[in-house]
């Protein structure tokens, strides 16, 4: 072989290398084979023959290359599962077969019976009689069988590239044909050639020289004879599959792209270029091929042709590429259009498809290392190198072609011309006539011409306008160095352009307009082209998926060598086709392209992300929303969407890239999700009778399987579309599919975000969005959305699918995205009600960054959404501000380079002007002023010209198109009206006539206008109208207009798009889903058209289907709002779902009902833990169930509540399935499950249980036959939940409890007894287990017995309650812990119960329980409880009987006590403990205080007080000091408390029972208290300061009675321990006293206000009032009241004051006896210090001193007594003399004390005693005889001991005083005196004698 290679080509790839096994290696001649040569990269599909040989400088001009620059991507991941039949029929049947004969009749052939039958469930598999075509199996030709005639005839064979083997007769035969035809003796150069050939093969040579075999092969196909053609094309494919076309690389270069090759040349091939480079042999044979069909060629031929095609394109080792391709292609599409044999159409059909599929499936070839890149020059072939394996890749869609067309029958029977055929199927005349702007007649109404595709030409010098790669992306492994010649692309790169240039030539055909015959006529070629193209693209989507979104996969621009992923090559081309198809009135059309659109959605969402919202937005949710579109219609996209709800990931990366997205116009799955439900929910018209309509289709989509109609439509099913001939028939199959849309929705959002909820942390966080823009290109990733983009997503793989992802997934920025993007829309509403608010709430919110002008005037400008009107009206505002924000808004509008009328375009459609005259002024000024500052270079002088033109510019605008006006100006007028406006010059008329026609033919409207400006067709009236109207189809002629303006809206928007994409050169951010907690925002957003969606059908419709999938969605939607705790949502639909039930209008109930009933109880087991609040319409619903079966059974079928009405009953069938074993053991399910329940979802059910019990027992009102069902499950399942920990059961108790507290107390004894019973059956269960010390859970679940015997009046329920009791003590007094004092408790409560026999049952109770089980009580802790319980029964008055008895039994209780080893009380050697004493002992003191206090009886109160004394004197020397404490301040000092507070009163009911009890109890209580001190001095020494407190207390009481007994307690308490005081306790002692009498002193005697006189008030004393019948505590204050000086007293006030004054006199007076009685107590004078006695001798001075300023104020005394103080004139005679007395007599006496502390205090006592004797003496010899008898009467005795004292002093004391006493003492001789002082005075006087000398001592 020779190697000789052109500079830099690299060396040949070999070809398969693979003998067959049937030649002979002895007959073979080995001869040179020639290598394919390698294919340009420019390569396009031509136009016309006459532009097929167009050199490589007229490329940039060449219509045939006017396409978009072609982008590819390859994938080296498998082929889809669609397409995993890679072996063809047709390849299988000649596997193992000889190769063909060349004996082929040329009469078309007909297809066997069982090949055509075939046809209906399996690919249209084309005949081996049709097509003998030579495939290979694993890329190796078929050797000859050895078997047969065959075997004998092939004799000899040649061996031809590579060592493969050709049979010389595959070859001979045709040759010989071609000599003995009349064709070949016409033709010189035929006949030769042939002959040459021959002779060449005879010899066994021409495998070298293919070129020279295949010369009278082509010739043989130009004589257009049928013989010859049949006969060539036949060889041609045979040596096509043994390869003999094969050559190498070196041996020809063509200019790329290569001239058609042609005999003759062409005038657009210069001779320099014919002189240069000639054709390959590969495109010389798909040349011939090719041009031996046209429109007369026989369909013998055109059978050979598309045989010769499928195996030249199906070819492992010859590779046709770029323009060869597409003529290939072209011609098998035309052959199909043109051809009228129906076999003919299948085979063509199917040959086109597997040609598409081959092109495709070879881009994901691997391809060797060493032939990754060959150089290619600019020059070369369309032909590259052979790959080495890619026989597995042949494809032919076998499933594809057995489904037949969904066009019926399209048998083509009259040919058309075959320029017709190419102008509907040529890409380049598609391109051609598209781009142009109108097609007459052709096109239909309301379509649109395509406007130029953004791309670029091959060839051509500008720049390609797709992107190309962008930074950061990983290298493309060619970089194109543009310095240099040559294009280094490799085979698999040249496989990536040639399916762009088939894709791309697939979607312009899709886009060839309909006229109206076309779109009736389904065999009209137009539509069938445009099914076949679209079903041709939609196959490509289908199977070759990850090739599409293969990131890898690039294509490069010949021109600037920039690379475009495949993807974005190819959107344009899609979304275009797309656009125009989906909003087809063609059903067969409008059904392929949803099934497009579902592939572009499912498989390239992450790619195209903001195309996929424009089509949504735009064409499909708008076709949903439009009257006018068909039921069909709205079928097929609700079937798309089916599939998209059932596609998880899909559903949630809706949400998160549209709906929270503020980029987004729309939220597309809110807005999805509205539509869907209003669907659901379309008024119920005509019912139909059921089974009338066909089924619904099944969520899941049905692929076509049996369609019978024929090929010729072009129509080819693909596995997962939808069978759209079953559904859209009525709008109740629409409202089913709506309902099993949401259905899906609800099943994919429980899958999606309830699996997460069971797979560790960890993995959810470890998973995350991944955020990809749609340039993206994964280095090592080939198919990087293959796991994402799939068609469906079990709920197995959703996992899976979230780990996938390589970024967190951060569900909080989503959630703040979505409420920035609501407050958006939130603004925008604003806005458009009022412009100004709106404007501050947006700035409020962030979306306009400050209020500064621009920034607001951008967001106006830039923000979709905003009504153009509002934008107007608040620029136009005259506010200095908005003129601000209109400058700043035109500002940003670029007029720069545009023409006038092109600027004034753009102005007006940036918002709507509004229509005062002044704003219109502003903003033409404004206008004027941009523009002309723009454009310097315009015919305009200034900005005025342009300010009148633009007003002039709007009349004309609505002169020319306001409907109402009739005489409309001409161009000659707006010339005229515009004269003299530039300057006073003219503008020119062409300006002004171009201004005028852009105006007449173009409206200036808003864009949103042009929506709504669609006029829809209506029948006018009258009978002539009519008649014009008939056979009019007004609803479809409504959506034409409609889906026009639509497509034309969409086309502009992309458009837009393309630009704004290749301006910005950045992709849209698209993410992939992975957490689960998206699904909570999703449900929120769209719970309410969900609950409309599912009540609506379940409500009007009993088709058991539907109410099957209603419930279904109730079940998934209550499980979402359970799992993610949203109360509201799952409130709304239990709740919904529970009035379905019907349970409480049995009358009305049917079969569906009673399915919801089956689903509330499937909901309570399965969502149990988190129904929360809902538990209670759940439990109601059971209750009313079991209410029903009740009623059924005829237990009960009145309702008390309805006055004795009867209700309606269920029918008998209904209560039959009521008590099914379903719903019997879903109900029991219900509470035997309940065990599983978690802590806090026990409670909830409890609860809610609790409430329903409840509500069937006042239903009840007083039946004997209560409804107790929900109490009784009560019971039971705090049976199954015994096991619970305490925790847990200690939460349902405090519920559980208070319901048992309310029934066991309900008026109904029937209840109560009930209730009652089931309480002790559970506490009996709750006593079987052991209870831990100082736990109370027994405690606790006793309460209800207490509570319903405190608060139930019925006798025999309080009896019941004692049962109770005594059960559980007899049966479980073992495990009896705390129990015990709730049960004391009860016993407590019982004994103030007015029925005597349940107080002396309970009585009974409390004597055998301390009689037998005293040892168990105490040693649980429950000592006290039966203290307090005995107590409570010697407290009850009404049976004296029972207190005593009692009183009785706690005095018993201390010997037991003490000798109970339980109490430690007993042990001898070891001393009690402080808490073990106040455990045993305190209880019973605190008893005895009780019944002190509290007790009704006198002699029980007695009896307690005697006891508490007794006890407290006979065992209280072992009390320590601390627990003495505690006794005094908690139980001996509280009895005295009513006399400091008046709080204490309380207790008392009548003033009577308090004077009793203080007259009584108390005064002996404070006696015994005396007693005891005495009796326990030593211990209770250090609380003396209480009790003298105490005593202070009782003595300083209104009360004479309290008073005196106070003073005399004090008095003997002191008279009993003076010899035990202290001179601390002596100190402690004085100040009592010097705290006392100032307490009393009655200071308010001189008090100026008391002496004013009052209106009206007489000066009486009320006399009236009593004194001492009553003993009331009243203390005194220790200052004593003041009557406020600024407000005048009122007569109560003053006599309430001169009460208290009188009181403190009296309480004085009763302080200086005790003080004289004491201190002439020799006992305790002598024991009381000097110092203390001083201090007393202090106070009483005061005393003295304070009465005789009283006494000697006459004006007061008589003032007092006018104002009615007292019946007599006051005076404190007694006080003063009595105070005098006893300071006298104490002072005397001290000063004559011999001890030696009482003689160093004398000089203090003289002070004192001196100036009180002069004193006294001074007043008594002043005292008048007649009127002072009593002054003198009182003074005589104090007078009579003064003198007595001064005639004791001594010589020296008794001379020093004599002075001063002597005068005084002479006085007194002039009156008449007592004797007593008489005796007096003679003592003195014979001192003084003594003393003077006077007298002799005798």
């Amino acid at each position: 072989m020779d190697q000789d290679q052109h500079a830099g080509s690299p060396p040949p790839i070999d070809a398969p290398n693979a003998e067959p096994s049937g030649v002979h290696k002895d007959e073979s001649i080995v001869v040179e084979g020639a290598s394919t040569q390698t294919s340009p990269v420019e390569t396009s599909w031509p136009g016309a023959h006459e532009r097929e040989c167009a050199s490589a400088q007229e490329e940039g001009t060449s219509e045939a290359n006017r396409s978009q620059r072609p982008t590819a991507s390859a994938t080296n991941s498998q082929p889809a599962p669609d397409s995993a039949q890679v072996e063809v029929t047709l390849i299988e049947d000649h596997s193992a077969t000889t190769p063909p004969i060349p004996s082929f009749k040329p009469a078309p052939p007909t297809p066997p019976k069982e090949s055509l039958d075939t046809t209906r469930s399996s690919v249209p598999a084309i005949p081996t009689q049709i097509l003998e075509t030579n495939a290979h199996a694993n890329g190796r030709p078929q050797a000859p069988s050895s078997t047969g005639s065959s075997h004998q005839v092939h004799k000899r064979s040649l061996t031809i590239s590579k060592g493969h083997t050709l049979s010389v007769i595959l070859i001979s035969s045709a040759l010989e044909t071609i000599l003995s035809s009349r064709e070949a003796q016409r033709s010189l150069p035929l006949r030769d050639s042939a002959q040459k050939a021959l002779e060449m093969i005879r010899v066994g040579q021409g495998g070298d020289r293919p070129r020279e075999i295949f010369e009278p092969l082509r010739l043989a196909c130009d004589t257009r004879s049928e013989k010859l053609m049949i006969a060539s094309l036949d060889c041609i494919s045979k040596l096509i599959s043994y390869s003999f076309f094969a050559e190498e690389p070196s041996t020809y270069s063509l200019p790329s792209p290569p001239p058609s090759p042609a005999l003759q040349g062409r005038r657009s091939m210069t001779s320099s270029q014919m002189s240069i480079a000639q054709p390959s042999l590969v495109d010389l044979v798909v040349h011939t091929i090719t041009t031996c069909h046209s429109e007369t060629t026989p369909e013998t031929v055109s059978l050979q042709v598309v045989k010769a095609l499928l195996a030249l394109v199906l070819s492992p080792t010859i590779y046709v590429h770029h323009s060869s391709l597409l003529k290939a292609v072209r011609t098998v599409y035309n052959i199909f259009l043109l051809s009228t044999d129906p076999v003919n159409q299948m085979v063509a059909q199917g040959g086109l498809t597997q040609m598409v599929h081959h092109v495709f499936m070879r881009c994901m070839s691997e391809v060797p290392e060493s032939d990754e890149r060959t150089t290619l020059r600019s020059s070369v072939s369309s032909d590259t190198l052979p790959s080495s394996a890619h026989s597995h890749h042949h494809v032919a869609i076998e499933a594809d072609f057995r489904r037949s067309s969904l066009v019926p029958g399209a048998l083509i029977s009259d040919p058309v011309p075959c320029k017709e055929v190419l102008s509907a199927t040529d890409p380049a005349q598609e391109d051609k006539t598209s781009i142009s702007s109108n097609q007459g007649s052709a096109q239909p109404p309301g379509e649109t011409s395509l406007p130029p595709l953004t791309g670029y030409e091959h060839g051509s010098d500008e720049r390609p306008e797709t992107p190309g790669i962008k930074p950061g992306q990983p290298p493309v492994d060619t970089q194109l160095d543009t310095a240099h010649s040559h294009t280094e692309l490799s085979t698999h790169d040249m496989f990536i352009k040639d399916a762009f240039l088939v894709f791309r030539a697939l979607c312009k055909l899709t886009m060839k307009p309909l006229n109206t015959e076309s779109e009736r006529d389904l065999k009209s070629h137009a539509l069938r082209s445009k099914l076949l193209s679209l079903h041709l693209v939609l196959t490509v989507l289908n199977s070759h998926m990850a090739l599409l979104v293969d990131s890898s996969a690039v294509i490069y621009s010949s021109s600037s060598h920039e690379a475009t992923t495949f993807i974005h090559a190819i959107n344009q081309y899609l979304c275009l086709s797309l656009s125009r198809n989906a909003v087809s009135p063609v059903p067969q059309v409008f059904d392929v392209s949803m099934e497009i659109f579902w592939r572009v959605l499912s498989g390239m969402r992450t790619k195209l992300k903001k195309e996929i919202e424009v089509l949504l937005h735009e064409i499909f949710i708008p076709i949903l929303e439009m009257r006018t579109s068909t039921l069909k219609q709205k079928a097929v996209i609700l079937a798309m969407l089916s599939k998209l709800c059932q596609d998880p990931q899909a559903l949630v990366e809706l949400y998160l890239n549209y709906d929270c997205d503020s980029g987004a116009a729309d939220n597309i799955y809110e807005h999805l999700m509205n539509i869907v439900s209003k669907v659901a929910t379309l008024p119920y018209t005509v019912l139909q009778p059921k089974g009338s309509e066909p089924a619904s289709p099944a969520v899941t989509p049905r692929t076509q399987r049996h369609h019978s109609s024929s090929h010729g439509s072009g129509a080819v099913s693909v596995p997962g579309m939808v069978d759209t001939s079953t559904i859209g028939l009525s709008e109740s199959q629409l409202r089913r599919q709506g309902l099993e849309c949401l259905v899906s929705v609800l099943r994919s959002l429980v899958t999606w975000g309830t699996t997460a909820g069971k797979t560790p942390a960890d993995n959810s966080a470890e998973s995350g969005a991944r955020i990809q823009t749609v340039e993206e290109i994964g280095p090592d990733v080939m198919t990087p959305d293959s796991s994402l983009d799939r068609l469906a997503t079990s709920a197995g793989s959703v996992e899976a699918l979230r780990r996938s992802t390589d970024m967190v997934d951060d569900p909080t920025r989503f959630e703040s995205a979505k409420q920035k993007k609501t407050t958006l829309l939130e603004g925008i509403k604003k806005f458009d009600f009022k412009p100004k608010r709106g404007v501050e709430f947006l700035i409020e919110a962030g979306h306009i960054p400050s209020s500064s002008p621009q920034d607001i005037a951008r967001f106006l400008l830039t923000t979709d959404g905003l009504s153009k009107a509002m934008i107007g009206e608040y620029l136009g505002e005259g506010d200095e501000v908005n003129i601000t924000i209109m400058h700043a808004f035109v500002d940003l509008l670029d007029f720069r380079n545009l023409k006038f009328i092109d600027a004034f375009r753009l102005f007006l459609q940036a918002f709507r002007l509004p229509g005062e005259a002044q704003k219109i002024d502003r903003f033409m000024l404004k206008f004027a002023e941009r523009y002309i500052a723009g454009n310097s270079q315009t015919p305009f002088k200034n900005a005025d010209t342009i300010y009148v033109l633009s007003y002039s510019t709007i009349m004309l605008n609505t002169d020319a198109h306001n409907p109402h006006i009739k005489n409309r100006m001409t161009k000659v007028d707006f010339i005229r009206n515009n004269r003299g406006i530039n300057d006073g010059e003219d503008l020119p008329e062409e300006f002004l006539s171009t201004i005028f026609d852009e105006i007449q033919d173009n409206e200036i409207r808003m864009k949103d206008e042009i929506d709504t400006a669609i006029h829809l067709p209506t029948a006018g009236p009258g009978l002539a109208n009519v008649l014009a109207n008939v056979g009019r189809d007004f609803q479809k002629e409504a959506y034409m207009l409609q889906s026009s303006s639509i497509a034309n809206k969409t086309e502009a928007l992309f458009r837009t798009l393309m630009r704004s994409q290749r301006r910005s050169r950045a992709g849209e951010q698209f993410f992939s889903a992975s957490h689960f907690v998206h699904v909570r925002p999703m449900f929120e957003v769209a719970w309410i058209p969900f609950l409309a969606g599912l009540s609506g059908p379940l409500q009007n419709t009993d088709d058991l289907e539907v109410v099957d999938l209603c419930l279904d969605g109730f079940k998934n939607a209550i499980r979402i709002a359970c799992f993610f705790d949203l109360e509201l949502e799952r409130n709304a639909f239990v709740t919904t779902l529970a009035k379905f039930t019907f349970l409480n209008n049995l009358g009305e109930m049917k079969t569906k009902n009673m399915e919801a009933i089956k689903t509330l109880l499937d909901v309570a087991v399965s969502e149990g833990n988190n129904l929360k609040g809902s538990w209670r319409e759940v439990l109601l619903c059971v209750s009313q169930l079991e209410h029903m079966q009740l009623i059924s059974n005829g237990v009960e079928v009145s309702d008390a509540g309805k006055k004795g009405r009867f209700k309606k009953l269920p029918n008998e069938d209904l209560a039959n399935e009521s008590r099914s074993t379903h719903i019997t053991v879903a109900a029991d399910m219900v509470f035997s499950l309940s065990h599983h329940l978690s802590g806090t979802a026990i409670v909830d059910f409890v609860r809610a249980l609790c409430d329903v019990s409840w509500e069937e027992i006042q239903s009840s009102g007083l039946s004997h036959h209560p409804r107790l069902f929900s109490l009784q499950k009560l019971v039971e399942i705090s049976y199954y939940n015994m096991n619970r920990i305490r925790l847990e059961w200690s939460n349902l108790w405090d519920i559980l409890g208070e319901h048992f507290n309310q029934v066991c107390c309900h008026s109904n004894p029937h209840v109560g007894s009930f209730a009652l019973d089931s309480l002790r059956q559970l506490s009996m269960r709750f006593l079987e287990k052991e209870e831990l010390p100082h736990f109370k859970f027994q405690k606790d679940f006793l309460k209800p017995f207490e509570h319903t015997m405190i608060h139930n009046a019925n006798p025999d329920i309080r009896d019941m309650v004692l049962q109770c009791l005594q059960q559980m003590i007899q049966a479980r007094v073992q495990n009896m812990r705390s129990g015990w004092r709730t049960m004391f408790r009860v016993f407590s409560a019982a004994s103030k119960v007015l029925t005597e026999r349940i107080a002396n049952s309970a009585f009974e109770i409390v004597t055998r329980v301390n009689k037998d089980h005293f040892t168990e009580i105490v040693r649980h802790g429950s000592f006290a409880d039966l203290t307090v319980c005995i107590t409570e029964f010697c407290k009850v008055s009404k049976y004296q009987k029972l207190s005593l008895l009692a009183i009785a039994m706690l005095r018993g209780v201390i010997p037991v006590m003490l000798s109970s080893p339980e109490c430690a009380m007993g042990s001898e050697g070891q001393s009690p403990n402080e808490d073990e004493r106040i455990q045993s002992w305190f209880p019973v003191l605190l008893g005895f205080y009780d019944i002190i206090m509290n007790g009704e009886d006198l002699e029980v109160r007695r009896l307690a007080l005697d006891s508490l004394f007794t006890t407290l004197k006979t065992y209280g020397g072992a009390f320590p000091i601390e627990f003495w404490d505690r006794v005094c301040q908690e139980l001996l000092f509280p009895i005295f408390a009513v006399l400091k507070s008046s709080q204490d009163l309380s207790r008392f009911s009548t003033q009577e029972d308090m004077s009793v009890w203080l007259s009584t109890t108390m005064i002996q209580a404070l006696r015994d208290l005396i007693d005891l001190y005495t009796f326990y001095y030593e211990i209770l020494e250090r609380f003396l300061d209480g009790l003298l407190d105490l005593l202070c207390v009782c003595i300083c009481q209104e009360n004479d009675t309290l008073a005196r007994i106070g003073t005399s307690c004090l008095q003997q308490f002191l008279e009993n321990n003076a010899n035990k005081l202290s001179a601390a306790r002596w100190e402690c002692v004085a100040s009592t006293f010097v705290k006392l009498f100032r307490t009393t002193t009655p200071h308010q005697l001189f008090d100026e206000s008391l002496r004013v006189e009052i209106d009206g008030s007489t000066s009486e004393f009320d006399t009236n009032e009593s004194n001492g019948q009553a003993i009331l505590p009243a203390p005194l204050s220790p200052t004593g009241e003041r009557l406020p000086s600024e407000i005048k007293p009122s007569l109560g006030d003053r006599r309430r004051v001169f009460k208290q004054i009188i009181v403190k006199c009296v309480l004085q007076l009763l302080l200086i006896e005790i003080t004289n009685d004491l201190l002439r107590n020799d006992a305790v004078y002598d024991t009381i210090p000097p110092d203390q006695l001083l201090r007393l001798m202090g106070v009483l001075d005061h005393s003295y001193q304070f009465a005789r300023m009283f006494n000697d104020d006459k004006e007061l005394r008589t003032g007092l007594w006018k104002v009615g103080f007292m019946k007599h004139l006051p005076n404190l005679l007694k006080q003063e003399s009595s105070s005098a007395a006893t300071l006298v007599h104490v002072l005397l006496r001290m000063y004559f004390d011999q001890r030696s502390e009482h003689q160093s205090t004398r000089p203090q006592i003289s002070e004192r005693l001196l100036p009180l004797g002069l004193s006294v003496l001074s007043d008594y010899a002043k005292l008048r005889a007649d009127t002072q008898a009593k002054n003198i009467t009182a003074w005589t005795p104090v007078v009579t001991e003064i003198l007595d004292g001064f005639c004791r002093f001594d010589e020296k004391t008794f001379v020093k005083y004599l002075p001063v006493i002597y005068p005084l003492i002479t006085g007194l001789l002039a009156r008449d005196l007592a004797p007593e002082i008489r005796l007096g005075l003679m003592k003195y006087f014979e001192r003084v004698g003594y003393t003077q000398g006077y007298i002799e001592a005798s």
